[in-house]
């Protein structure tokens, strides 16, 4: 009787630990992403592309960046940095905080700061951007590819 209340307790123990460590990071924001970021005055500021990768330390992993529209504020060498706190997860939907900062080399100081959420295959929010000569706020958009 007493093995038996041992290996019972003990598959307990295993089936919950089990349970407790995901260690897994949220697919869904790791992938090609859009982003088009509008001013305060509802004309497009910026756009770019880049790929993501959520590490799990929640930094990201940030490859392929282009802006893809022409800005004087950004002329080249550009920097990324970013992060994603996993809020929840819905059958592979992820929900989040979402952080990101683009980083001019080319004039240098310029950097734009975007801070949102993320629901799915979208993350929305609001930027700022501040700079030589370069400055301005509003909202942004990106979609998964």
């Amino acid at each position: 009787m007493k093995q038996l209340a041992a290996a019972l307790l003990l598959a307990v123990g295993l089936t919950l630990v089990g349970c407790g460590s995901n260690n897994s990071t949220p697919a869904n924001i790791n992938g090609t992403w859009n982003a088009t970021l509008i001013d305060s005055n509802s004309v497009t500021a910026f756009t770019f592309g880049t790929s993501l990768v959520v590490n799990g330390d929640s930094s990201l992993s940030i490859s392929n960046f282009t802006f893809t529209s022409n800005s004087t504020c950004f002329a080249s060498a550009e920097t990324e940095s970013g992060s994603f706190k996993l809020s929840g997860n819905t059958n592979g939907n992820v929900n989040g905080t979402f952080g990101f900062v683009v980083s001019s080399a080319t004039p240098a100081g310029n950097t734009v700061t975007l801070t949102g959420t993320a629901a799915g295959n979208t993350i929305t929010g609001t930027w700022t951007m501040t700079g030589t000569g370069c400055s301005g706020s509003g909202t942004f958009t990106m979609t998964k590819m």
